[in-house]
């Protein structure tokens, strides 16, 4: 009876040496590679509603009011207690 040499394990990474379409010292030749793909942004409509960044002067001008009542409230609050 002869006995069978226990095969090795199986590499999951193919040998560069033998992997087509490699230059030496791993290196990939143009053409081999797919062709460069559109990011994601321009998947979608274009879009041409653009509105200004950051606050008109009307809500501006209403909040500081408002700040300007509360700390006058408070202002007076502590002089009358």
């Amino acid at each position: 009876m002869t006995k069978k040499k226990p095969e090795p394990e199986r590499i999951p990474d193919p040998d560069p040496y033998r992997t087509p379409g490699l230059e030496p010292g791993g290196g990939v030749p143009p053409g081999e590679t797919p062709p460069a793909e559109g990011s994601t942004p321009d998947a979608g409509p274009q879009e041409t509603y653009n509105p200004t960044k950051g606050w008109s002067t009307g809500p501006v001008i209403v909040i500081l009011v408002l700040v300007a009542f509360f700390v006058a409230f408070c202002v007076a609050y502590a002089i009358t207690v």
